[in-house]
């Protein structure tokens, strides 16, 4: 029985982790697909800022039928510091985040797009040592580690933004057999703006400024990632604190819109493909894609899930190809390299960096760590006194 019941575990255990790893493989194919798309619905001429607005009303209205009911007992009550907190979350991880994304892509590829994401959790780990939540210790392994792995995700971000290089892969500019007219256009209008550099005259695109604009994106990605720690501590309802920053992203994105966006035709759908661009944003890249992220990272660890990252980029990379005629070019593949390096040895350094926390009982602590460490210390004295003076008032047992 004892044998029936270990190979039982071990079973579901191989089958759990091969349905992460589909599950992380999915996700990064749906993230690659949203590169593309989107890449699609700026060539069709759709408004950045109605992209947005729609995506994130989407999004909206998939997660909050699941965060009303699966975290009733969760939330806690709202109040003013909330409000602020969840409105600056929206500005820094919706409209500054998406909105510089869009200037980027536009004036990029979502390859380059793709690359530069690369370089989110080196900028995520920079924030958390300037803010004192991370430690780096020098006199280990794991903190050269980290501290080289950054380097070289900021030198592969900046190799991808100031030099271009020659192009190692051109597709050819025939489009596949089965495409529109429209969907033709596309490859050719994509493949032109690919061929953008320093500002051309006749395509009005700057490949520089959509490279720093996507590392706009990057800091606001990160800023959103830091920033929702200490708001998780004392909100610790995921599905709600997305849904409440979803809700104050359209409201600002909305704003902006009254002041750029005044024209009613732009707010309207010229085509079916406009129509599919805009669901599949919100839908796959805001919506599932959230709901799966949050489900690997509770099975397998952030750590496990920020691996696959760099998948998303030769995805990209391919899918660009086949269905936008996309250009591959020198220094983005030699940026790419450097930020997969580097992410590759940050993660390296965070999870030798937990193993030598398992095996040092005296070790150095973040913040983070401290402050869970005694909440849950009180947490268990709170639950051994009650159950040892259950019929005690809690004023009684303190002056005792």
């Amino acid at each position: 029985m004892a044998e029936a019941a270990a190979s039982a575990r071990r079973i579901c255990g191989v089958s759990e982790k091969a349905q992460l790893h589909v599950a992380m493989l999915a996700l990064q194919f749906g993230y690659a697909g949203f590169h593309v798309v989107s890449r699609a619905a700026l060539n069709m001429g759709i408004s950045k800022l109605v992209f947005a607005v729609y995506r994130n009303i989407i999004a909206l209205l998939l997660l909050v039928p699941f965060a009303y009911f699966f975290e009733k007992k969760d939330r806690p009550p709202f109040s003013l510091s909330f409000l602020v907190q969840f409105f600056l979350l929206a500005l820094c991880g919706i409209t500054a985040n998406q909105g510089f994304y869009l200037l980027g892509l536009d004036n990029t590829s979502p390859t380059f797009a793709s690359a530069i994401q690369n370089s989110v959790p080196a900028i995520t780990f920079l924030m958390a040592v300037a803010l004192r939540i991370e430690k780096v210790r020098f006199d280990r392994r794991d903190g050269i580690a980290k501290v080289i792995g950054t380097l070289a995700c900021v030198a592969g971000a900046t190799v991808i933004t100031l030099y271009k290089g020659p192009t190692i892969f051109s597709p050819s500019s025939r489009p596949p057999p089965g495409l529109s007219a429209v969907a033709a256009s596309d490859v050719s209008s994509a493949a032109a703006a690919s061929a953008t550099w320093l500002g051309d005259a006749k395509a009005g695109k700057s490949w520089t400024l959509g490279c720093l604009y996507l590392m706009g994106h990057c800091l606001s990605w990160s800023g959103w990632l830091v920033l929702q720690a200490p708001v998780l501590k004392k909100y610790p309802a995921r599905l709600s604190v997305t849904s409440y920053t979803c809700f104050f992203g359209v409201i600002q994105f909305l704003i902006i819109a009254a002041f750029v966006e005044r024209k009613a035709q732009a707010w309207a759908f010229h085509s079916g493909t406009e129509v599919f661009t805009i669901l599949y944003a919100g839908c796959v890249a805001s919506g599932i894609a959230f709901a799966i992220q949050i489900w690997c990272i509770d099975r397998g660890g952030p750590v496990f899930v920020a691996v696959y990252q760099p998948v998303q980029t030769f995805v990209v990379a391919i899918m660009a190809s086949i269905a936008l005629g996309e250009e591959f070019y020198l220094g983005g593949i030699i940026g790419a390299v450097f930020i997969i390096i580097g992410l590759y040895l940050v993660l390296w350094g965070k999870s030798e960096e937990k193993s030598i926390a398992a095996k040092e009982p005296n070790h150095l602590l973040s913040p983070a760590e401290e402050h869970d460490i005694i909440r849950s210390s009180a947490s268990a004295s709170h639950k051994a006194a009650a159950l040892n003076q259950p019929l005690l008032p809690s004023s009684t047992s303190e002056s005792v």
